[in-house]
């Protein structure tokens, strides 16, 4: 079994399993992207009906911090943007088409008019960045024998589609998708289905992610070590975002794989 190396705590895996947004590829270069032609193509649509539609009331709903001009800039990692489904992220916004005159089914059709409209800028721009180190981690796990797997709130097919864009899928023995289980993060489930589908323990696999959600789904599932990864620099102290984390670190370089020499 190989060893997973945090600063100098080693904990003994066979499998690591990942989120994707925030952990294995920039959040706000894509998501920030995504919301902003969600926000736009929604509020066009209203207008054009004639109803307002306050976007000062967005960063409350939706867990993102814009700048003065308006762009999102950064997201709370508590918030429905970070850990929500995209069919709570649609209900939200849906909402405001309700408050603003519009009956339930009016506001569903203009947000899946407005997400088809931003998921098609989204493939245009292809906004997909990894993290720093992400690539070189990966590349070390597999060339060490270790198991990966991604368990993200995304629907499976989008995010193949990301992980395509970012070149590493082929890394990935298993992506699940929220779509796959009964019950997203915090629950358990994607972990346990990932890990079944593995032929792991869940107590032999690490959970790396970037929300307290990602550590308690891991916490459920029984891992054998939950990791939060942040940037400390964005928000101050990275670890009071992951009261459940075993480790929270700063970047890839402060993991590393280590395979034993009779298992070479």
């Amino acid at each position: 079994m190989p060893d997973l190396i945090i600063n100098d705590q080693t904990y003994k895996v066979t499998g690591i399993l990942f989120d994707k947004d925030g952990t294995l590829l920039d959040f706000i270069a894509m998501w920030g992207c995504w919301s902003e032609s969600v926000f736009h193509s929604f509020g066009e649509q209203l207008r054009s009906r004639g109803l307002a539609f306050d976007q000062a009331v967005i960063p409350r709903l939706w867990g993102s911090i814009h700048d003065e001009a308006g762009h999102i800039v950064d997201y709370d990692r508590n918030g429905p943007l970070a850990m929500g489904s995209m069919q709570d992220l649609y209900a939200v916004l849906a909402w405001q088409g309700y408050l603003a005159g519009l009956s339930w089914a009016e506001a569903m059709e203009l947000v899946q008019h407005a997400r088809k409209h931003a998921d098609q800028e989204l493939a245009r721009l292809r906004p997909a960045r990894p993290l720093p180190g992400t690539l070189h981690f990966l590349q070390s796990c597999k060339e060490n024998g270790m198991k990966l797997g991604v368990v993200t709130a995304d629907d499976t097919e989008a995010a193949i589609m990301h992980l395509e864009w970012l070149g590493i899928k082929h890394y990935f023995d298993v992506i699940i998708g929220t779509d796959q289980v009964e019950q997203g993060k915090p629950f358990p489930d994607m972990m346990v289905l990932a890990c079944r589908l593995l032929g792991l323990a869940c107590s032999d696999t690490a959970i790396i992610g970037d929300t307290n959600g990602d550590m308690r789904m891991g916490q459920a599932a029984g891992a054998a070590v939950t990791i939060g990864i942040a940037d400390a620099a964005r928000e101050g102290t990275a670890t009071a975002w992951f009261p459940n984390a075993d480790e929270v670190i700063e970047g890839y370089g402060q993991l590393s794989i280590r395979r034993h020499a009779h298992e070479r």
